[in-house]
């Protein structure tokens, strides 16, 4: 078995003669749903399919093998109906009024410029040639629409990634920017505080305690008590 992982969608980027010589895979509509499936390709290889998860194959895609050999993926013919305006009295506005009301109904529809193709269900049969549309059964490959937000790959996605925030400006050496002339807009530059100096400490000696009063001459104390 030869192993599968990656697909170039229509065959974006080869050369029409390496498309001509590549071989090819006809698979229907409900296995190129599937991102793991095995199939036999027009070489008679066995094929193991491991794709992205979510990856929708279309006819006209390309899968590259682990050996670098391509083989180009072709809708296989399935049972449809297709569905085309009244010949007589209908219009393309009757094609767009019948992809609405089958939209609603979540159906997978493949739309073309002139007609559109849904898999066979007799109920919505009736109920599109009762709104005066031809309905015919066919055996044709199958594209449907993959809805427009839909999970894609990377060789479907046409989506646009949105704008990464932006991150804030942080001033400081080196950001090309001259603090030292006012250019006429304000920057709004913030400085962090430069920091308290610490207080000093500064030990103080406890003052010594009063040498005990002497009396005697000159103390200014009056001696006037008698003594014994």
């Amino acid at each position: 078995m030869i192993q599968v992982s990656k697909l170039l969608a229509q065959g974006q980027g080869l050369a029409p003669v390496l498309l001509k010589r590549a071989a090819s895979v006809e698979l229907d509509w409900d296995t190129r749903q599937k991102s793991r499936f095995q199939a036999l390709d027009s070489e008679g290889r066995e094929l193991g399919v491991f794709l992205p998860r979510g990856t929708l194959v279309r006819g006209g895609d390309v899968l590259v093998a682990e050996d670098g050999s391509l083989i180009r993926v072709v809708a296989k013919p399935q049972a449809l109906l297709r569905i085309t305006p009244c010949s007589s009295h209908g219009s393309a506005f009757d094609l767009t009024r019948a992809a609405y009301h089958l939209g609603n109904r979540h159906v997978a529809i493949e739309l073309k410029p002139d007609h559109l193709k849904i898999e066979p269900d007799h109920v919505l049969a009736e109920m599109l040639r009762a709104m005066h549309l031809t309905v015919v059964e066919v055996n044709e490959g199958f594209d449907p629409e993959g809805g427009a937000y839909a999970a894609e790959t990377a060789g479907h996605s046409h989506s646009h990634a949105a704008a990464e925030t932006k991150k804030p400006h942080v001033h400081g050496p080196g950001c090309g920017h001259d603090h030292g002339h006012d250019h006429g807009h304000d920057h709004a530059h913030q400085h962090k505080p430069a920091a308290a100096p610490k207080p000093l400490s500064i030990p103080i000696k406890a003052a010594a305690a009063p040498a005990p009063h002497v009396h005697g001459p000159g103390c200014n104390h009056g001696h006037d008590h008698k003594h014994d």
